[in-house]
């Protein structure tokens, strides 16, 4: 090869380095977004943009976890050794809809540091998959500290879309998953991928990341605590015409329970019983946060005895 042919082709090379080099250095616009991998999500930076795309669009599940032989189910990542939540996965179908109103939740995420801010609270316990989805509520391995904007509205949108797909046909299915995006060991998301496509047709189909942010607050993720710094309003999300079981249901939910461990903050706090066991928890005992599929709540712990379950020893 002679000199002036090799001085090209190193000057090309060199060219697209240097290409490459710029785009991955890139704020995380729309179009940069998009050619991420997943694994990157951790190193984004809010920019402007609370939703981007991720992979074009398009969902990454596997053939497998597609198939409704089975039917439907949910799955919950166990907490890290930060008591931090991740992936829920889930086959979803109208089947595991909640047929009762929610409960209040009480049980806290990691960087739970709420305050209030110039129109409410500016942090909302995030369920990964929504109660409207699958009926779990106070199970930590499905929550997250999220900011008001976070949960609602963009998170929202997302699940009354799937939510809408499901209540159609007791045969419409979605694979769903959505996985909060940590960087090293903070305890505040920096946001959540979630993921969805309706089985047997493309009528719903997402892959989006949306950042852990809210107007006018400084969060700093490592901890949870924020500062205010300007106008902290959030915007309006314009739901769908709901029931009244519906607004019920919400009325619960948006009624924060603030405590401390082993106290008892409001008139609304459960005692919680295993049903299979028979045995109960209060809020001070080892094993308070039990699997919801096995949980019962009662009043008080004299309600729980007289039903016939016996006080945990732990």
């Amino acid at each position: 090869m002679n000199k002036h042919k090799f001085t090209r082709i190193l000057t090309a090379v060199l060219a697209s380095a240097s290409i490459f080099t710029f785009a991955t250095n890139a704020k995380p616009t729309q179009s940069t977004v998009q050619a991420v991998s997943v694994k990157s999500l951790h190193t984004l930076n809010y920019s402007g943009k609370d939703i981007v795309t991720v992979n074009g669009n398009k969902p990454s599940f596997s053939k497998a976890t597609k198939s409704k032989k089975h039917g439907p189910w949910q799955k919950y990542s166990n907490l890290d050794y930060l008591n931090r939540a991740h992936a829920a996965n889930a086959l979803l179908n109208k089947k595991l809809m909640p047929h009762t109103e929610r409960e209040p939740l009480f049980v806290d995420p990691t960087g739970w540091h709420n305050k209030r801010i110039s129109d409410g609270w500016l942090y909302n316990r995030c369920h990964l998959i929504g109660y409207q989805l699958t009926g779990q509520n106070n199970n930590l391995k499905n929550l997250i500290t999220g900011t008001r904007q976070l949960n609602d509205p963009d998170m929202l949108k997302y699940e009354d879309k799937v939510a809408d797909y499901i209540k159609a046909s007791g045969k419409h299915y979605i694979r769903y998953r959505v996985t909060p995006i940590w960087r090293g060991n903070e305890l505040l998301a920096r946001g959540v991928q979630m993921e969805a496509q309706s089985i047997g047709d493309n009528s719903v189909h997402f892959n989006v990341f949306i950042f852990n942010v809210q107007p006018g607050v400084k969060l700093n993720y490592k901890t949870g605590t924020s500062r205010v710094t300007g106008a902290t309003s959030t915007k309006k999300y314009k739901k769908r015409t709901v029931s009244h079981k519906t607004k019920r249901a919400k009325k619960a939910r948006t009624h924060v329970i603030h405590h401390k461990k082993g106290t008892v903050s409001t008139a609304k706090q459960r005692v919680v019983g295993n049903k299979r066991s028979k045995i109960y928890h209060v809020i001070s005992g080892e094993n308070y946060h039990i699997s919801s599929s096995n949980a019962v709540y009662f009043p008080s712990e004299a309600a729980a005895r007289a039903a016939g379950y016996r006080k945990s020893l732990r």
